[in-house]
This record gives C-alpha cells, structure tokens and sequence, in this order.
C-alpha cells in the first residue's frame, strides 16, 4: 500500500476504491476525536485530493456519520470548517461465546460499550441451543439499548450485506468469537477442543441467516488481540505483541507489523496445544503434555505459581520464535490472580535473558486491559475496524 510523507496510508483517486478512500478518512475523523479535523488536513494525510474529500465528507454528513465541529483559525484566509466522527450513528455487537458462558456487549463507532450482557451456556448442549441463546441476547440487548430506534440515515446502504434488525438503522452487525480452532476465512468451525459435535458447523451462516445482520466469526484470541490493536495497546505503532488468553482453555492471538497474524488457513495462535512434556498428562486434544493440559491441572490444584511458571515456559518459547515486543495477558483465569499470572511469567522470561545473555531488557509482560470483556469488545472490533481501514477485522 502506498503511503504519504506521514506515514497515513495514501488513498487512490479511483472510483472503485471508494470504500477504502472513504475508511481513510473515517480512521481519521474517528482519531481526531471531538476536536475534529478539516477538508484540508484530511486531503493531506491521505494523499486524496481535495475535491475527492469533500466528495466523501458530502456523503458521510448526508448518512449521518460525520458532523461539523466547529470552525478553526487558518493561516491566511477564512476559517477552516472542521469535522468530527458522529459515534452514535453506528453500533456493533461483540459475542464472546465460551465453553460455559455468554459475553454480549453493543459498542458505538468510537468503541465505547454502551449496553452489556452475560449468561450461562453450554456449547455442548449443541448448535440450536447454544445460537437460541445468543439470538436471544443479542436481541435484547440491541432493544433495550437502541430501544425505539428507527431506521435512519446511518443505516442506508453503507455496508451490504444483510438488512438490519427491524427498526435498528445503526447497528451494522454482529462479531462473534468463541475458541478455536476455526475457518475466520468462512466462519466454519473446526474440532473445538473437547466439543467434537461442532467440527465443519457453518456457525457464521447460521447465526447471520437468524439475525438477518452481517456476521463475523473468529477465534476469541483473535478477536481480543485485534482489539487491543486497535486501542493501542500494543504499546508502538505497527509494533508485536502476544495476548495469552488462560480461561477454560489457553490460546494466543498474536499481532505482527500491528495486525493480527491468522496465518494462511487462519489456524495461527493455537498456543495452549504446543507439547512441553512428552509423556505428561492427556489433553482433550488426544495428545500428551500440551500446556493448556498442563497449567489447566495446576490451576486445578490451586497451584496459581505453577501454572504461571508453566504459561511463561510456553510463553518464553514464543517469544524466541517471534521476537515479540511484549507478552499481554488476559482470560477469566488469569482475572482471578491477575498480579501472580503476571509476576510469575515475568520471571520466567527474565531468566530466559539472563541464560541467552542477550544483553537488552527481557520483554515486558502485563496484564492486558477491559478484562474480562477483552474478547467481546474485540470481537465488535471485527466489524468496526473494516469500516476504519483496518483489513485485519
């Protein structure tokens, strides 16, 4: 992709990218936040001509989705009419579906939660419950957070795909993430660990066929790693980092060059299945020694030091593959002893340094921010961050 002097990624005067000139300067609107930006700045940053700006600034206000901020001084003739991002003219759903519970939240454009629910469920009670359960709850939640709202002009044909829920203008779909392994590619599901009942579901069709709104499906590790991303967690622009996600089970979203890496069948990030102990216990994947079966067990016993220093071997081995800049930490697990997760993985790549002798600081390990509702905001992200000119939702 070209870029400009700034670095932004430079737009094409064509009119068959319009939808990513158009992300360009979302992105954009979205990042000035209330302060809002001019025509000008936005044609200089995106490398978009002035008059294709105004263009697409024309139809942004006319959908309802950008709005005037006020006016800025310029330097030599009249002020400068700025714009700002309306975040209340598009909403998204995030669903973390997990082994035994369901995380729902409705983000607006800025990513702001702005409704949230939880339940139980069982995804071995099978696929008509378990998509009863989150048809339900994402209806209810759209309802009573957009109670009343009609279809507006934030809803007139700016993703396709399917129509919105009856009277839901703004809601521009649902993400869903739940363990893997998975197809992202086409939403079908692959032998989730311990749920063989699921293997080859086309779990994003169904849902969508259901809801009658678009719908992502991907891995809840990826779905937390894109939105730490996107909120800058990683620390560096374009920079790298791990999430570890410990729950019910142990996978890892990784971003690489600042998106997240799914590899060539979107299979990339099944950490937990990674062998450390040949002739150790039997893990429900049907092989032995895997460290999700073994910090699992440890977390059984109540030995939260033991699975840390387990998660930090395996976490050290990524590290040495990848060269990651930094190791985030996340998942219902790791929320219960967030401080001894966090210590005891620390430590454990510390003396990996020390025996490399490499010299520079170990990487730094943390636990990751929006706890437990990481992977559920993670996963509005997989619609939002398209619509902002972000390819990896």
């Amino acid at each position: 992709m070209n870029r400009t002097r700034s670095g932004q990624p430079a737009g094409a005067n064509l009119g068959a990218v319009r939808s990513h000139n158009t992300a360009l300067v979302l992105g954009l609107l979205r990042d000035a936040g209330a302060g809002g930006i001019s025509r000008l700045e936005l044609a200089e940053r995106t490398g978009l001509t002035p008059q294709a700006v105004s263009k697409i600034t024309a139809r942004l206000r006319e959908e309802g989705l950008a709005a005037e901020a006020g006016r800025r001084a310029s330097t030599g003739g009249k002020p400068r009419t700025v714009l700002r991002l309306v975040p209340e003219a598009g909403h998204a759903v995030g669903v973390h579906l997990d082994r035994d519970e369901l995380r729902v939240v409705l983000v607006d454009l800025d990513g702001a939660v702005v409704g949230e629910r939880r339940g139980e469920v069982d995804l071995g009670s099978g696929a008509h419950a378990v998509l009863a359960a989150v048809r339900g709850t994402v209806e209810e939640l759209v309802r009573d957070s957009l109670g009343g709202t009609s279809r507006g002009p934030a809803g007139r044909g700016r993703t396709g795909g399917a129509g919105p829920l009856p009277g839901y203008g703004s809601l521009l779909g649902v993400g869903l993430a739940l363990p893997g392994p998975l197809d992202h590619a086409s939403g079908v599901l692959h032998r989730v660990t311990g749920f063989p009942e699921w293997d080859g579901f086309p779990l994003r069709d169904a849902l969508a066929d259901l809801l009658g709104v678009p719908v992502v499906v991907d891995k809840d590790t990826n779905a937390a790693a894109l939105g730490l991303a996107v909120g800058g967690e990683q620390g560096t622009a374009g920079g790298s980092f791990a999430y570890l996600h410990l729950g019910t089970g142990l996978g890892a979203g990784l971003v690489i060059g600042g998106s997240v890496h799914r590899g060539a069948r979107t299979g990339a990030g099944e950490f937990g299945h990674q062998v450390l102990q040949l002739d150790g216990p039997l893990c429900e994947c049907g092989d032995r020694g895997c460290v999700e079966a073994l910090c699992l067990a440890a977390v059984a016993r109540g030995e939260t030091a033991e699975a840390a220093r387990v998660l930090g071997v395996a976490a050290g081995n990524l590290v040495g593959l990848l060269d990651i800049d930094r190791v985030l930490l996340g998942g219902r697990t790791v929320a219960a002893a967030p401080e001894a997760y966090a210590r005891g993985v620390a430590e454990v790549l510390r003396a990996r340094a020390r025996r490399e002798g490499s010299g520079g600081e170990p990487v730094p390990v943390r636990v990751a921010p929006r706890g437990e509702r990481a992977v559920a905001e993670g996963a509005a992200q997989l619609l939002l961050a398209p619509l902002f000119g972000r390819g990896d939702g």
